[in-house]
C-alpha cells in the first residue's frame, strides 16, 4: 500500500479514525463498512485496486468501532443519519468537498442516506450488498426466524443457513465470527479462512471497546425520520453491486434498490455472497465501483 496517512477527524464530540491511502490530489473515494465493521473489513486489495484507478481512498473507524470514540449508547443515543454524519465530518477533516461514496451492508445504507440528504457532497454513489434504507425489515425477520413461509409482497427473508447460524446461539468470539464470515461468504466461492479470520483479530486487537460495535444494532431500530424519504430524490449516478448467494440480504433487495433510484446500474455478481472474503473478489467489487 503506498503513501498511507491515519489521522484523527472531529464529528461534533466525537474522534474518528480514519486513514487516506493515496495521491490527496486525486478525487476521493470514501468506503462506508456495515454495522459493527471496522475500517480493517475494507480490503487492502480492494483499496488497492481503486488507488490504480486513480483515485485516493479514504477509510474510517465508524463510532463505537476500532480506534474510533466510544459512546455511552444509554445516555446518547444515535441513529443511521448520525453516522451519516459521521462520514461528512470525515469529508470535511479532509477538505473535500465531495466524494465518491461506496458503502457496503449498513455502510450501504449510510450511503443512500448521503445521497438523499447530502447530494452536493455524492460525486457518485455505489451501494453493496445492502438494502433500501426505509425498509423495516423486522416483521420479515420475524417470519424467518420462526419458520413461517416469506411474504411474496415483502423483500426476501435471509437464507436458512443464516438464521441456522443465529438460532444456534455460539459464544461470543473470534471462532463464531469466523463461522459467521463462512456463511456470509455463501456456498460457491472459495473461503479464505486463514484471511478472515487474521482481519477479525486485527479487529479486536484494535478495539477500544470491542462491545461497543454491538451499539449499531440498536442505532438501526431507532426513528430516523431522515430514512423515511424518497430514494428517487438521489441524483449521484449510482451502482448497486450485489452478490446472488447474499444470505443477508437476498439479491431481491439490490433489484429493490436499483428500481427506487434513477438510473441505477445493478451489477448482480455470481457466487457472491454478504462479505468480501473470497480471494480474488475485493479486486473484483473495486472495479465495479463507480467512479
Amino acid at each position: 500500500m503506498v503513501d498511507a496517512r491515519e489521522r484523527f477527524v472531529a464529528s461534533g464530540s466525537l474522534r474518528i479514525w480514519t486513514e487516506r491511502v493515496g495521491d490527496p490530489g486525486l478525487p476521493a473515494v470514501l468506503m462506508v463498512m456495515g454495522s459493527g465493521a471496522q475500517s480493517v473489513f475494507c480490503p487492502d486489495a480492494l483499496v488497492g485496486r481503486l488507488v490504480e484507478r486513480g483515485v485516493q481512498v479514504i477509510r474510517f473507524d465508524h463510532r463505537d468501532t476500532g480506534r474510533s470514540s466510544v459512546v455511552d449508547f444509554d445516555a446518547h443515543p444515535y441513529t443511521i443519519g448520525d453516522m451519516a454524519r459521521d462520514c461528512l465530518a470525515v469529508l470535511d477533516g479532509y477538505g473535500l468537498g465531495s466524494a465518491h461514496v461506496a458503502g457496503a451492508s449498513l455502510g450501504g445504507m449510510i450511503a443512500q442516506w448521503l445521497g438523499v440528504h447530502a447530494p452536493g457532497r455524492v460525486r457518485s454513489l455505489t451501494v453493496i450488498s445492502s438494502s433500501p434504507m426505509g425498509h423495516d425489515p423486522r416483521a420479515v425477520w420475524a417470519r424467518a426466524q420462526a419458520g413461517e413461509p416469506a411474504d411474496p409482497d415483502d423483500l426476501p427473508p435471509p437464507s436458512p443457513a443464516y438464521v441456522a447460524h443465529l438460532a444456534a446461539r455460539l459464544p461470543p468470539g473470534v471462532e463464531t465470527d469466523v463461522a459467521l464470515l463462512r456463511v456470509f461468504n455463501g456456498p460457491v466461492l472459495p473461503f479464505d479462512e486463514p484471511a478472515a479470520r487474521s482481519t477479525l483479530e486485527l479487529a479486536l486487537s484494535r478495539a477500544i471497546d470491542p462491545a461497543a460495535a454491538a451499539h449499531h444494532g440498536r442505532a438501526v431500530w431507532r426513528d430516523d425520520p431522515g430514512l423515511k424519504a424518497p430514494l428517487s430524490s438521489i441524483t449521484a449516478p449510482t451502482s448497486i453491486v450485489h452478490g446472488d448467494q447474499d444470505p443477508f440480504y437476498p439479491v431481491g433487495h439490490a433489484r429493490a434498490l436499483a428500481a427506487a433510484i434513477p438510473g441505477a446500474v445493478l451489477h448482480v455478481v455470481p457466487g457472491m455472497g454478504h462479505s468480501l472474503s473470497s480471494p480474488g473478489l475485493p479486486e473484483q467489487i473495486a472495479d465495479l465501483i463507480r467512479l
